[in-house]
């Protein structure tokens, strides 16, 4: 699990020098760093379901999950119960705005999830190392903004990762291409969502949206039955 350990130590320090940064930096710098952050939140969620569109065996499947997804996480009320959690925490609200976009960023993505399989099955550890560069970058700038309560989202990956890298012997043959396209078109939205957030235009409850991510598994394996 090297890869996967690179990858949160990669997160934690970029959360650690994104926070000692920001103490030198003034509001109105902030403000423009949400500002960025919420733009290039929006463009990678955009990026993301437009290159994988056209990839899309099911063109309405991505609807459908979140709309039957976000039915599930209100229900649940998932947003809810992660802002309650980290409500005690000095300004609770901002940080966990901002620890859902990097939980969203840094685990939801494709060499993020395809990344500990090849690791497990291959010794390949490329994916990995790629997006642990890539995370590198992305949790300086939101950490930033946030404060170190970003490195939290280093937790998070490692157990996501981690569980992805224990059963890859097991959900290898299913992470099809078409499948992959699948999740992320959903990621790719649930970006875009964070970033309208980030930029204040409208709260979205991106985190209500999460069961969405199992829709197209399911539906694929329901599938695949009939087959």
């Amino acid at each position: 699990m090297i890869g996967t350990c690179v990858n949160a130590a990669a997160i934690l320090t970029g959360s650690f020098i994104g926070s000692f940064v920001s103490r030198g930096i003034g509001e109105k710098y902030k403000n423009g760093l949400f500002d960025a952050l919420g733009l290039a939140t929006v463009a990678l969620g955009v990026n993301a379901v437009v290159s994988n569109m056209p990839k899309s065996q099911y063109p309405v499947l991505f609807i459908f999950s979140l709309a039957l997804g976000t039915v599930i996480g209100t229900r649940l009320d998932i947003n809810g119960r992660f802002h309650s959690l980290l409500q005690r925490s000095k300004g609770g609200s901002k940080l966990a705005e901002g620890l859902s976009t990097a939980i969203l960023l840094f685990c939801i993505g494709t060499l993020s999830i395809l990344g500990p399989v090849e690791s497990r099955l291959n010794g390949n550890n490329t994916y990995l190392f790629t997006n642990a560069t890539l995370d590198f970058v992305s949790s300086i700038i939101i950490s930033s903004a946030y404060g170190f309560g970003i490195a939290l989202a280093a937790l998070v990956l490692f157990l996501w990762q981690g569980s992805i890298y224990l059963f890859a012997g097991v959900i290898a043959p299913y992470m099809t291409p078409p499948l992959m396209a699948e999740i992320s078109l959903v990621g790719g939205v649930f970006l875009m969502s964070s970033g309208v957030g980030i930029l204040n235009l409208r709260d979205c409850k991106t985190l209500n949206m999460l069961p969405a991510l199992l829709v197209p598994p399911l539906f694929f394996a329901v599938v695949q039955l009939f087959h």
